[in-house]
């Protein structure tokens, strides 16, 4: 044994003695070994956070590891997205991201990060915006809100989930493809809006498919916002169908700080398509009224220079931008 050879023996002799071990860095190949932390910049009991339970299980079977859920609500998710490049960026810090807010919130003011700041792996549904009124509303169709709006410009309100948001953004789509001019008040939140909805303080509400869904029988959908009818709710036609381009709604998706390693992104990216096209994780979320998405690592910056295009030119017509 030289004395190279010797040296380095007893550098691991007493390494092992002192309790320490000596490992290699960690690959995508050992990816994970530990739980994986997944914050949600929202508060617990909304849609990121159902998504993000539903997803919890799957992962596990998955993986073999937990998939630890918390909070870092406020801002509308900006206090979380403007911290996430200082997390650890080993792979175990994950967040939520939403559109239209990564890329409305920026574009409003200075909010602590850029869109382009959002290192995104994953965009895995969305809530498909939808025309709603209660069930006892005299419109049976979206043609016959059409009319009546035409015959009385603005007088007809929409409630919506705040200002800039995915329903605002329909509301300035639809009303200038119908040409028609309508009235949206903006509330705090889904919950809020429905109720406004439900109470007779709005003609119908710019909501989303999972309203329907949720109150079943107190209300019905004119349209929903998506290539084909959700599979949950048959009756509903889509807008295209009615002759509006519009595929709409509240995205959502995940991020890892932007300088986690790309060979442990694709790792992550990879298990959670796995996860997305689980037929039993799919039922639960069409369940629940989500349509499903496939937007990997891959086509992420792809897909988020579509809707950012979009979005910004709804937000602008809205005067949500100048």
């Amino acid at each position: 044994m030289n004395r190279l050879t010797r040296l380095s023996a007893a550098l691991a002799a007493a390494a092992m003695a002192a309790g320490f071990a000596i490992t290699a860095p960690a690959s995508a190949d050992e990816f994970p070994s530990k739980p994986v932390n997944y914050i949600i910049p929202f508060g617990p009991g909304g849609e990121s956070d159902i998504s993000a339970r539903h997803q919890q299980p799957f992962f596990k079977e998955l993986t073999g590891q937990d998939l630890v859920i918390s909070y870092k609500p406020g801002g509308g998710g900006a206090v979380g997205w403007s911290q996430l490049n200082s997390m650890g960026a080993d792979g175990y810090n994950v967040m939520g991201i939403n559109l239209p807010h990564i890329v409305i919130k920026p574009m409003q003011k200075d909010v602590g990060f850029k869109t382009e700041d959002i290192s995104g792996f994953s965009m895995f549904h969305y809530t498909p915006d939808a025309l709603v009124v209660t069930a006892d509303s005299p419109f049976k169709t979206l043609q016959d809100f059409i009319d009546h709006a035409k015959a009385n410009p603005g007088k007809i309100t929409l409630s919506g989930s705040g200002k800039g948001t995915a329903n605002h953004l329909a509301q300035v789509t639809f009303d200038k493809q119908a040409d028609i001019k309508t009235t949206y008040v903006a509330f705090k939140g889904t919950g809020a809006s429905v109720q406004a909805l439900l109470g007779n303080q709005v003609t119908a509400q710019w909501g989303y498919t999972t309203v329907g869904v949720q109150h079943e029988g107190k209300v019905r959908l004119l349209a929903v916002a998506m290539e084909e009818r959700h599979p949950i709710l048959p009756d509903v036609p889509t807008f295209k169908e009615l002759g509006f381009d519009i595929v709409s709604g509240a995205y959502r998706g995940i991020a890892a700080p932007k300088s986690t390693p790309a060979d442990v992104k694709k790792k992550l990216s990879d298990i959670f398509a796995k996860i997305n096209a689980d037929p039993a994780f799919r039922k639960k979320m069409e369940g629940d009224g989500f349509a499903l998405i496939d937007v990997t690592a891959e086509n992420y910056d792809a897909f988020i220079a579509e809707k950012s295009k979009e979005h910004a030119e709804a937000a602008k017509a809205g005067g949500v931008l100048e």
